[in-house]
This record gives structure tokens, C-alpha cells and sequence, in this order.
């Protein structure tokens, strides 16, 4: 299993607005069984990264790093 940001918006419907991205944290397989995870919540996914590494032990430390599991 590995650890994936996923970066979005709230709303499918509307056009992205950097401002307005968030991110949440999912482990799961692959990206492909994250996006699938997701499809429900109508998000507009920017971006999906894999955490590894240094750059997870960093995203670790953030009081906002809870990670939802895929299914």
C-alpha cells in the first residue's frame, strides 16, 4: 500500500482556481484505485502524487496528515 496526496476542489462543476485547491491524504494501491475512491464526492482532481520518502516523513508532521484508506 502507499500514501497518495490527492489535490482538488470542492465542486466538479466549476473551473479550478488555485486558490481554492485542497488536499487530502488516501492509501490505496494505486492512483487508479484512489480516483476510483473518489468518484463519488464529485471532486475535481488537479493532481494525484505518491508520497515516498522524505517528502512523506515531511507531510507526516502537518497537523492536517489523516489518511483515508481506499476500498
Amino acid at each position: 500500500m502507499s500514501i497518495f496526496k490527492v489535490f482538488y476542489q470542492e465542486n466538479n462543476d466549476e473551473v479550478i482556481v488555485r486558490e481554492n485547491t485542497q488536499t487530502i491524504y488516501v492509501e490505496g494501491e494505486s492512483e487508479e484505485q484512489v480516483r476510483r475512491y473518489l468518484k463519488d464526492r464529485n471532486y475535481n482532481i488537479e493532481f494525484i502524487t505518491k508520497l515516498e520518502g522524505a517528502h512523506l516523513e515531511y507531510e507526516k508532521q502537518s497537523d492536517h496528515f489523516k489518511v483515508e484508506h481506499a476500498e
